[in-house]
C-alpha cells in the first residue's frame, strides 16, 4: 500500500469510529499527546470552537459527549478530494467533508404500505468542511499528531 494511502485510512478509521460513538476506535488513531481544534470558518474569518488534548479527552468526547443516534438512526461521514503530503515520518491531509443523517423509517406492524419500494427513511446533509489533520508515523504505525477540524455551518450550544 501506498503510503498516501495508508495515510488516507487513517481519516477513513476516524470517520468511521466518531459515527459508531466508539471513543477507542478513534482513539487508536491518535497519538498519546494528540490535539483536536475545532473551528468554524466565518466567511474565511476562523472562530475557535473548541479543543480537545490528549487522546483519553478525544474518547471521551466522541463516546460520551457526541449525541447519541436515535433509534433506527445514523450519521454517515464522508471524505472527498483528498490531498495528501507525505515527508518521511510526517503527512499532512487535507479532506472536504459532509456528514449525513441517517434515518430509518419503523415498519408498521401491519408491513410496509402497498407500492413500498427500496429504502424507507430519510438521509440528510447536517454538517460540512474540512478536515486537515497532522499525521506522524510511531512505531511503524500512521496517527494523527493534531485534527484541525473546520466547520463551514454555524454552530448553536446550548446556554448561548
Amino acid at each position: 500500500m501506498s503510503e498516501e494511502r495508508a495515510v488516507q485510512q487513517v481519516l477513513a478509521m476516524y470517520v468511521r469510529g466518531t459515527d459508531a460513538r466508539d471513543g477507542a476506535a478513534v482513539a487508536a488513531v491518535f497519538t498519546e499527546d494528540a490535539r483536536v481544534e475545532i473551528s468554524y470558518n466565518n466567511s474565511g474569518k476562523s472562530e475557535p470552537l473548541g479543543e480537545l488534548a490528549g487522546r483519553d479527552a478525544i474518547a471521551a468526547a466522541v463516546s460520551q459527549l457526541m449525541k447519541p443516534h436515535p433509534a433506527r438512526g445514523w450519521s454517515h461521514h464522508t471524505t472527498h478530494d483528498h490531498i495528501i503530503d507525505v515527508h518521511g515520518d510526517n503527512a499532512t491531509l487535507d479532506a472536504q467533508f459532509v456528514v449525513f443523517e441517517v434515518r430509518g423509517k419503523e415498519r408498521p406492524a401491519t408491513g410496509w404500505p402497498e407500492g413500498a419500494s427500496g429504502a424507507q427513511g430519510t438521509v440528510q446533509p447536517i454538517e460540512a468542511g474540512y478536515y486537515r489533520p497532522i499525521l506522524r508515523r510511531v512505531d511503524g504505525v500512521w496517527k494523527i499528531a493534531t485534527l484541525r477540524i473546520v466547520h463551514n455551518l454555524p454552530f448553536a450550544f446550548p446556554g448561548q
